[in-house]
């Protein structure tokens, strides 16, 4: 295993890019630590699949230079990277057992066979597929055969990372959960480096330590999902986390107060002047409602117009001056009907300018 340099790289699929515009991967810079498990998220078409395949081998970045430790791989191909991949769908031999396609890339390399049924036995232990070794990968389904990919990118124990494109793709939905805690519990017992793409933020928040958030080719974020969720540095990466994602309101922001559809509110605190498109991000559920007789320097009158009652908690739509805002109520707070008071938490109250996030003072 070995620490990951991503040192300054950047790519673009056209000979002679001329702007930012050309760049399926815009500049980046980041230490990949040994043994963490990151997870690549962003829409179709953001560059997760084009940063995999750099790290992997598969691609040759424009700019910059990839390093495993202090070994410049830059230059070299997939096999000389001495690393594990398991693609969206499953690459198997259907000739073979499910044991056969476990060992093969032990086989590969010349491991003693007691060696190899060891291992090969642990991990369809870990996989909950022993039952299944015997049987002929022909005769299986889409389900099982990729669950045996996973097997094989995970039986190896040398090598440097393990990197998984959209790995649960053809996974059947009651499925996933299990596969996603079991690759979490195997990175936690054997340490590997493990980079997951995804577009699903469960997926990402639930397998990785550090998630890499991405749009149109650019990383805007890395960060823990806690991090993720309370600190979001990007506006886009507020509202792609959380479900229902962060609310943004234009404001105008004046030193400790802002205002907010022409109702002023006081923050925890100020922000010197702020020029371009200012806006303000309440995730919703730190916003609460109250009865329109409710005072507060920290709320703004509302209109409710819908509430989608999910059992637990319940999502309400409110209007504020014509600005759509989320609200996530708890199961058996009173939710207001018509005229409403939008209280705002103030330290949960972040300040954006043209997206990115304002840090304030004092």
């Amino acid at each position: 295993m070995a620490e990951i340099h991503l040192k300054d790289i950047s790519h673009a699929y056209v000979s002679e890019p001329r702007g930012p515009e050309d760049y399926a991967l815009k500049s980046l810079d980041h230490v990949w630590q040994d043994g963490g498990a990151y997870a690549l998220l962003g829409p179709s078409g953001c560059g997760k699949t084009t940063l995999l395949n750099i790290i992997s081998g598969l691609l040759t970045p424009s700019d910059g230079a990839v390093l495993f430790g202090e070994q410049d791989v830059t230059s070299r191909d997939t096999a000389h990277r001495n690393i594990a991949q398991v693609f969206q769908f499953p690459v198997i031999y259907d000739t073979m057992t499910v044991r056969q396609n476990l060992a093969f890339p032990l086989h590969n390399r010349g491991v003693p066979k007691a060696d190899i049924d060891a291992r090969v036995d642990e991990v369809a232990d870990l996989l909950g597929i022993t039952d299944r070794l015997g049987d002929k990968a022909a005769g299986l389904t889409a389900d099982a055969k990729q669950i045996i990919s996973l097997g094989r990118g995970l039986v190896r124990q040398d090598v440097n990372a393990i990197l998984f494109d959209e790995p649960l793709t053809v996974i059947d939905p009651h499925l996933k959960w299990q596969l996603r805690s079991k690759l979490k519990a195997l990175h936690q017992q054997f340490g590997f480096t493990m980079i997951y793409v995804t577009h699903d933020q469960t997926e990402a928040l639930t397998f990785a330590d550090k998630v890499v958030v991405m749009k149109d080719g650019e990383v805007l974020q890395i960060g823990t999902p806690e991090e993720l969720f309370e600190r979001p540095v990007h506006t886009f990466v507020g509202y792609f986390i959380g479900s229902p994602g962060m609310n943004f309101l234009a404001a105008g922001v004046n030193g400790n107060q802002a205002t907010i559809a022409g109702q002023t509110i006081t923050l925890s605190t100020s922000y010197g002047p702020l020029q371009g498109n200012i806006e303000v991000g309440i995730r919703p559920e730190f916003l609460s409602l109250h009865e329109p007789s409710h005072n507060t320097n920290t709320g703004i009158s509302v209109t409710v117009e819908s509430v989608e009652d999910l059992g637990r908690y319940r999502i309400v739509k409110v209007d504020a001056a014509g600005n759509p805002v989320t609200v996530v109520v708890q199961e058996g707070a009173n939710v207001p009907e018509g005229p409403a008071i939008l209280e705002v938490d103030p330290a949960r109250t972040l300040v954006y300018q043209n997206s990115r996030l304002v840090e304030g003072t004092g």
